[in-house]
């Protein structure tokens, strides 16, 4: 029973982290490339200053992997542990890249907001928008693989039952 209550929260956790960064990708980040550098500049740092809430960063984007893992050792030796295993591999990539590539142009472009910087048409190349918008899609495809491999877990774990 516990194994199944893990995983229907790392499932919902990854899956709520999966849908942000979906969102990003068909929506926020097309909507506003084709804004001008201003309203891009001040929107995105007001978006990426609201999204760094605990709801999302517990609940979500720092909570699932833990779920994952505790998961997984409650699943040790079982059907779902692989499939467990392998979504938290997922998981982490796209938390890597995160960490790696998006956050530091996220904090970059928030504190030339910050600091009264008025060119935006600078701050926007230095933002480096076509990286973002790359890392953002490897993320969203590692985090959707690893729902998907959270919802098969759950399909393994039942029919074990």
């Amino acid at each position: 029973m516990a194994l199944v209550a893990l995983l229907i929260a790392a499932t919902v956790t990854t899956g709520l982290v999966a849908g942000a960064f979906v969102l990003y990708a068909h929506t926020v980040m097309p909507g506003l490339g084709h804004t001008d550098d201003n309203t891009f500049v001040t929107t995105f740092a007001s978006l990426d200053r609201a999204i760094i809430n605990p709801w999302f960063m517990a609940g979500g984007f720092l909570g699932a992997p833990v779920l994952m893992a505790a998961a997984a050792v409650a699943g040790w030796g079982g059907p779902a542990f692989w499939w467990v295993t392998a979504a938290l591999a997922l998981y982490l990539v796209g938390a890597v890249l995160t960490i790696a590539v998006n956050v530091p142009l996220n904090d970059r472009l928030k504190a030339a907001v910050a600091a009264g910087d008025t060119d935006t048409t600078r701050v926007r190349v230095e933002f480096d928008e076509p990286r973002w918008v790359r890392s953002n899609l490897v993320r969203t495809a590692t985090t959707m693989a690893a729902f998907v491999l959270l919802c098969w877990a759950l399909v393994e774990a039942g029919s074990a039952r």
